[in-house]
């Protein structure tokens, strides 16, 4: 590996040099003057699910399995020591792991050494229990200072924890963001409370420097990394953290949540359009380096760090791909893609393990459920900005179940594209992976305009960016203009139907709440179930006929 030195000093060296010579103070921290000690972070964030391999090849457990092994051999080579740890989300994107409520991600992470993991927004996508026995299954644990019970005042997870590797002590605490409030389910989460993780951290770090006295403070965090603090929409992130703490209380973020590697061109500037095999200069902001290793095991972070006499130093950092491919153009003119380095074959004990749990859901899964003539737009960077013929389809079929006049689809609740072509089941839990259940309210038409005002003004780059079917609107200056239901403009005193997600109708995204309203009915339909109905039931898609043709304009 290239090295190259990042120094990093804390304010623990100067409190040392000021107590050198008393021989009990050198037997209280536990390492020695003048001794040069190695030890390495590892890290992912944001597995999703993905337990396995994609249909290129790509990343997966058991190639991450051997390359941590090598790693840590490395590590060891050269008299360091290593911890390995995770920004969170661990459930929620792959139906194999979804319908299996992730046990053979949290079980695999025990197999692959995780040593503490920050517990993420996407752990409450399931009920309470179901996270306690994925706690369960975790022999590592599920960090988070800021999440308390509402009703005790207590907090829900263990804080923070302490590791001692060469007599160096090692504090790691957890944090989560708050906007869990917002995007989590409120049916599962209406009892707990996201506390500002900034304030928690302070509070944490003070009692660790009070009680626990560790030379190294990391946090493992769940919040974003957000270029120079440029959160829009969402709760602050790492670099606020950073800068809201004093200069030296916190040695290193990692995090997750915005899944992307945290690599900087300059101060406050991230790096375009990474690639694999490019170097990767972390985030420092007072004092305090940041890293993330992008999504779904894609890459593992990897900085090596010297301890001196209370001084640490980043001597280098890399994020190294899993797998990763590249398309290559052949000399007939065709294309296909090859690995990006050398292929890391796969641990064969945790492919084993892991096989059974892969082979419950295939049969299921694969079996061919309809066909489209082309793409069905599901991505982030599209559904999240403007309307799609996927954010239209799956609003449709809502509507038709409910037998609605016009359903609201929030994009943050469609996961993933329908490439053209043959359509499984898995394609549908791919795009819809939360099991919400599609509701419908009867309002009056002047209802229905305050609850528009509301939610077709939700700010793009988001999750709340509402998808519409079954009406025509202008948005302009935060108001609604020009409604039109069924083609007739609405009738302020007319009573209309309309469907919602259940995690909107909680309130969730922002959303009004409607499930104390009078005309509020949940279906019990799971919304997966009803996209594949409507796409077996309407077989082939014609991808056009969902295309939007202006009927929700913004000026």
């Amino acid at each position: 590996m290239t090295k190259k030195l990042f120094t990093r000093t804390t304010l623990a060296a100067g409190l040392f040099m000021a107590l050198t010579g008393c021989a009990s103070q050198e037997q209280a921290v536990g390492w020695q003057q003048d001794q040069t000690y190695q030890f390495t972070i590892l890290h992912t964030n944001d597995h999703h699910g993905r337990f396995w391999t994609n249909r290129d090849g790509e990343y997966g457990m058991a190639a991450r399995k051997t390359l941590l092994d090598q790693l840590r051999t490395d590590v060891t080579a050269q008299g360091g020591t290593s911890l390995l740890l995770s920004g969170g989300d661990i459930n929620t994107g792959v139906p194999e792991s979804d319908l299996q409520n992730a046990e053979p991600d949290f079980k695999g992470m025990n197999l692959l050494g995780y040593d503490a993991m920050a517990v993420g927004n996407h752990e409450f996508d399931n009920p309470i229990e179901v996270l306690r026995k994925q706690q369960g299954w975790a022999n590592f644990p599920m960090l988070s200072a800021n999440i308390y019970d509402k009703a005790t005042g207590e907090r829900l997870f263990q804080p923070y924890q302490i590791f001692e590797q060469q007599g160096i002590k090692i504090a790691v605490i957890g944090l989560t963001t708050e906007d869990t409030a917002k995007i989590g389910n409120p049916e599962y989460i209406g009892s707990i409370e996201f506390r500002d993780p900034k304030t928690e951290a302070q509070k944490v770090i003070a009692e660790l420097k009070a009680n626990e006295k560790p030379d190294v403070i990391i946090a493992t965090t769940h919040m974003g990394h957000y270029a120079n603090g440029k959160h829009g929409v969402n709760a602050p992130g790492d670099v606020a953290l950073a800068r809201f703490l004093k200069e030296g209380d916190l040695d290193l973020i990692v995090g997750g949540h915005s899944q992307e590697p945290v690599c900087m061109e300059g101060q406050n500037l991230a790096k375009p359009n990474f690639a694999p095999g490019d170097e990767c200069q972390p985030d420092q902001q007072n004092g305090t380096w940041i890293v993330q290793a992008y999504e779904w095991g894609k890459y593992v972070g990897r900085a090596d760090f010297e301890f001196k006499n209370g001084e640490l130093n980043l001597v280098s950092y890399n994020l190294i791909p899993v797998n990763l491919k590249k398309k290559i153009k052949l000399a007939d003119g065709s294309s296909q893609k090859v690995f990006v380095a050398q292929e890391i074959p796969q641990n064969e004990d945790v492919k084993a393990f892991l096989t059974p749990y892969q082979e419950r859901g295939q049969a299921k899964l694969n079996i061919q459920i309809s066909e489209s003539n082309g793409k069905l737009e599901g991505d982030r960077n599209v559904v999240r900005f403007q309307q799609t013929n996927l954010g239209r389809l799956i609003a449709a079929s809502h509507m038709q179940r409910a037998k609605a006049d016009f359903a609201v689809m929030n994009s943050g609740g469609v996961r993933d594209s329908i490439p053209g072509g043959a359509i499984t089941y898995k394609d549908v839990l791919k795009v819809q992976p939360f099991g919400n259940m599609v509701t419908y309210t009867d309002m009056t038409g002047a209802e229905v305009l305050d609850y528009l005002n509301v939610v077709a003004t939700k700010p793009v780059d988001s999750g709340a960016y509402a998808q519409f079917y079954g009406l025509t609107m202008e948005v302009q200056d935060g108001q609604v203009h020009h409604v039109k239901i069924g083609g007739k403009a609405l009738n302020p005193s007319q009573v209309y139907r309309f469907t919602v997600p259940s995690f909107n109708a909680a309130g969730g995204d922002g959303y009004p709440k409607l499930t104390n309203h009078a005309g509020y009915v949940n279906t019990g339909f799971v919304d997966a179930e009803v996209l594949k109905d409507y796409l077996e039931a309407n077989r082939p898609i014609n991808v056009q006929a969902f295309e939007p043709k202006g009927e929700v304009v913004y000026r």
